[in-house]
């Protein structure tokens, strides 16, 4: 059996965006993610969420379409009772800021539905290794097990 991993929107972004011409950082992420897609996604069943539908509906029709035809092209998991329950515990703490419920959500769904990864890039409100231990507290205190969370360049084969 495959592990799972939630493929957050940041990721898809990564992969239709204009090579990033300016910033070097962004570029070589943007070079780890497809090459995170095109060699190691298929180790994995990878989902999304109507979260990510929704967020990669937004902006730049043309960028819009391409994130959405990647998405959609994932199994959606489903945004279930538990999940809000464990993003409202998540923002009720102040583990994730109150105007990023959509970050609580991602990461609340994975804990929710069990899946083994999240994959980001949103390293300010999801892959921040300051909020993950206080994160981790409060899913566990719920009952679940909080998914490992990494960015792509993390997840990448050695």
């Amino acid at each position: 059996m495959k592990p799972t991993v939630y493929v957050e929107t940041s990721v898809i972004s990564y992969l239709v965006a204009r090579r990033n011409q300016r910033d070097l950082l962004v570029a070589a992420n943007q070079e780890l993610t497809r090459e995170w897609w095109e060699t190691q996604r298929h180790r994995f069943d990878a989902y999304v969420s109507a979260i990510v539908l929704a967020e990669a509906a937004r902006g730049d029709r043309t960028f819009a379409a391409a994130r959405l035809e990647i998405a959609s092209s994932l199994p959606l998991i489903e945004v279930t009772a538990a999940a809000m329950s464990v993003a409202e515990a998540l923002l009720k703490e102040a583990v994730v800021p109150p105007k990023e419920r959509e970050d609580a959500l991602h990461i609340a769904i994975c804990a929710a539905s069990e899946l083994d990864y999240l994959l980001t890039w949103n390293c300010k409100h999801i892959a921040n290794p300051f909020i993950i231990r206080r994160m981790n507290t409060v899913i566990r205190r719920l009952g679940y097990e909080p998914p490992l969370i990494y960015t792509p360049q993390e997840l990448l084969e050695g």
